[in-house]
């Protein structure tokens, strides 16, 4: 397949154009001439040096992740930058990001992967950038207790052994959850002003403890990486179907 096809594909299913005013990642092919073939495509949940070097190990003709290469833009190629950069080039290893559009995707994204794994009904979109939703909203048909949600989280994810920290001044049954994936405690409001009894995302900042409180809403930090490996195994599974080789390269931060 050309790479161009390949990216094409990818924008189409992700709407990666709708994201491009409200996102400050590059969605899209930040890496890579499009005149290139692919056979195999690595997948991976973060453009570091550790995990591009993975890829290139792998023979891999393309790499797709989440988080990317450039944020708002990039003024000089040296240091940090220079050592992700200079082996793409070298190895002739395009580079696939797909960010928030990953995020908002209503079945192929990581707040629908979560939803997925609890068995979610009813889902809905939920919690928006700029208009573009990025998270998901359901109910399962057999209430959660809290103890009971959170074990469901840490044995089903990928947490690099860190524990899946609860903040739980909600219902002690929780049936409507929102998800939102990665840093998404800023729509603990929204999630609370739409009738959730828990929100889900993958880290915290201090001020959600006592919003959480004051709101008596539950709240599940799960972990950033943890929380957003769904996506990109999504788009790995597609890949296989287009006819591609594939690897999925796993390196869990516990953040």
């Amino acid at each position: 397949m050309e790479l161009s096809e390949l990216v094409e594909r990818y924008d189409d299913r992700l709407d990666t154009d709708a994201y491009a005013e409200v996102d400050a990642s590059a969605n899209g092919l930040q890496v890579g001439p499009e005149a290139a073939d692919v056979e195999r495509v690595a997948f991976a949940v973060d453009a570091g040096r550790a995990t591009i070097e993975d890829a290139v190990d792998a023979e891999a003709d393309a790499l797709v992740v989440h988080h990317g290469l450039s944020w708002g833009g990039i003024e000089r190629v040296t240091g940090t930058e220079y050592g992700r950069i200079a082996p793409l080039i070298e190895n002739d290893l395009a580079l696939y990001v797909s960010h928030l559009p990953l995020d908002g995707q209503q079945e192929l994204g990581n707040a629908a992967g979560i939803a997925d794994l609890l068995g979610l009904v009813d889902r809905v979109p939920f919690g928006t950038v700029g208009g573009e939703y990025i998270g998901q909203r359901g109910r399962v048909d057999e209430p959660f207790e809290p103890d009971e949600l959170t074990t469901g989280l840490l044995s089903q994810l990928d947490t690099d052994g860190e524990d899946v920290r609860a903040m739980t001044f909600g219902p002690d049954e929780i049936e409507d959850i929102a998800i939102v994936t990665g840093s998404g405690v800023d729509w603990l409001e929204d999630a609370a002003a739409a009738g959730a009894d828990a929100l889900i995302t993958g880290e915290g900042k201090q001020k959600a403890y006592h919003l959480a409180r004051e709101l008596e809403i539950n709240v599940f930090l799960a972990g950033h990486y943890a929380t957003e490996t769904f996506g990109v195994r999504s788009l790995q599974e597609l890949a296989g179907e287009w006819g591609l080789e594939t690897t999925f390269i796993s390196h869990p931060t516990g953040l």
